[in-house]
């Protein structure tokens, strides 16, 4: 049987690794000139087929839409994005990913791979199976809001 405060120990390992997740992300984002909330933006809106609207990253990305203003404003200084007219609707803006937003973001994918590996090396093949299993379960279990 589990002692009382297992999952408190449990939640406090998983603060844990996340915070170690978020140094080893920020030192890499840092020579790219970037924040780690810029580069969910820009993961966020290459999910989508097409050039996304704000109000969709907003919503994709649990923030207000004034929060996506904020981080557009300095991808869009940094070359990263830019926003463009929606062709049926005036009003609309919706973001583009540059080809300098691709790039950070192709650059960024490499970058997390060996993050990720950094921090699994200490589990063996069938660990990490099983460590994603467990993973993949608590995030199915989710409630559909977010998942960037």
């Amino acid at each position: 049987m589990d002692s009382p405060d297992s999952d408190g120990m449990l939640a406090e390992q998983l603060l844990r690794l996340t915070r170690r997740l978020q140094r080893i992300q920020s030192r890499q984002l840092e020579p790219i000139g970037i924040t780690p909330a810029q580069f969910r933006l820009l993961r966020a809106a290459a999910h989508y087929d097409g050039p996304p609207r704000m109000a969709d990253l907003a919503e994709r990305l649990d923030v207000v839409p004034r929060a996506v203003t904020t981080l557009v404003d300095g991808l869009e200084a940094s070359g990263r994005v830019r926003r463009a007219p929606d062709p049926s609707n005036r009003r609309v803006v919706r973001i583009e990913i540059t080809e300098e937003g691709r790039a950070v973001l192709r650059s960024m994918r490499d970058a997390r791979k060996a993050a990720a590996e950094e921090i699994l090396t200490p589990l063996t093949a069938e660990q990490r199976e099983v460590l994603g299993g467990l993973l993949t379960a608590l995030v199915d279990g989710m409630p559909e809001r977010r998942r960037c």
